[in-house]
């Protein structure tokens, strides 16, 4: 699930009870040593983002962006 203080995505909304925060920021990724996490996408990377992925450090939340911006 990915979201801010006004949305929320995610599968369907019965299965995001967003009661539980109680005020608190809804968080997109774990603590720091959830954060490097290899993934794994169907579809080829744009050279930028294949570029991007040797070079860089990916994280956990890095996939919402691959998916959506970065597969041919």
């Amino acid at each position: 699930m990915l979201g801010d203080n006004n949305t929320v995505i995610g599968a369907a909304r019965a299965e995001h009870d967003l009661s539980g925060l109680a005020g608190h920021r809804l968080r997109s990724h774990g603590g720091l040593g959830e954060q490097c996490v290899p993934f794994i996408l169907s579809r080829p990377l744009t050279l930028e983002y294949h570029h991007r992925a040797e070079t860089g450090p990916l994280r956990n939340f890095d996939i919402f962006d691959f998916a959506l911006n970065g597969v041919q």
